[in-house]
């Protein structure tokens, strides 16, 4: 073994030893799993973590493939503000893609390296109670006006009722949960991933939630690569909202962040989900690979 891997298996053993029997939520963006290779990668690297005793629930959404199936199949998408409007036909795509194609294959991924996980959607075992997101009034950033905005079947989440997930968990399963939830009535809703998984996270009282995105982090400036922020307090990150720093799928991103991490989740982190052991980087080294949000 030569010294520079033996210097990393240093720098590692004290998180390994930190983080045993600890909780992580990790969250998969529609792009991570859409590239094969990569989704066997993270596989892998889930796979250790898992091995080392951490304890691991992966939540998904699948929002680029579910506007590649909308584009084959004639659905037209709205988009305002990050936030996808969601009409019939778009619920019948995610119900296809988020709880069937794309979780499947998060499934035989892990299997390739001997992981035990079982896919679920929020409506199985009741885990995400939702109720329809009322009509709200909106700025649209890209018009410059407000209008009033019918989401359709977006749901907000109400409780996240945790049984069924801290069962797998104690007989060390790994669960892979689809980001659709439902209400008393057995009305499916189509719900942020992010919220989701900050929501999970806050109910296992997480040590981490980690978000695997299209980006490496957050960027004061997002085409220069040496404006990444490397750690952000809560005061910062809603000084990046507030000023407009932070645009489209990353307000809905930090605004969960901020809260949950009030709630008490010690820390969360958005890193590259294309990037090779980026994950275990941000988890096994002082350095990191993307930006952790901490109080």
């Amino acid at each position: 073994m030569t010294d520079e891997k033996l210097n990393l298996l240093r720098e590692a053993l004290p998180y390994i030893q930190k983080f045993k029997g600890k909780t992580f939520v990790v969250k998969f963006s529609g792009k991570v799993t859409e590239d094969e290779e990569n989704l066997a990668s993270l596989a892998e690297e889930l796979a250790l973590l898992h091995q080392v005793g951490i304890r691991l629930c992966v939540i998904h959404g699948g929002g680029k493939q579910l506007n590649e199936l909308a584009e084959k199949m004639g659905v037209v998408q709205t988009v305002i503000n990050g936030r996808r409007v969601t009409n019939d036909e778009t619920l019948e795509l995610a119900k296809m893609i988020f709880a069937g194609k794309i979780n499947t294959e998060i499934l035989a991924a892990l299997r390739n390296h001997g992981i035990e996980a079982v896919g679920l959607s929020g409506v199985d075992g009741n885990i995400v109670h939702a109720a329809r997101r009322p009509p709200k009034e909106v700025l649209n950033r890209e018009t410059g006006e407000r209008e009033r905005i019918d989401f359709g079947h977006v749901g907000d989440v109400l409780q996240i009722n945790a049984r069924l997930l801290d069962v797998l968990l104690e007989e060390n399963y790994l669960p892979v949960i689809s980001s659709l939830g439902a209400d008393d009535a057995g009305q499916i809703y189509n719900i942020n991933a992010d919220t989701v998984a900050a929501e999970i996270a806050v109910c296992l009282q997480a040590e981490k939630l980690v978000l695997l995105s299209d980006v490496a982090g957050i960027y004061l400036e997002p085409d220069k690569p040496g404006t990444k922020i490397s750690r952000l307090s809560i005061a910062q990150a809603e000084e990046l909202i507030s000023s407009g720093a932070a645009s489209g799928g990353m307000i809905p991103k930090l605004q969960n962040i901020t809260d949950l991490l009030r709630r008490g989740i010690k820390s969360a982190h958005i890193i590259s989900g294309t990037t090779r052991n980026a994950l275990l980087s941000e988890v096994f080294t002082d350095s990191g690979t993307g930006t952790m949000i901490a109080i």
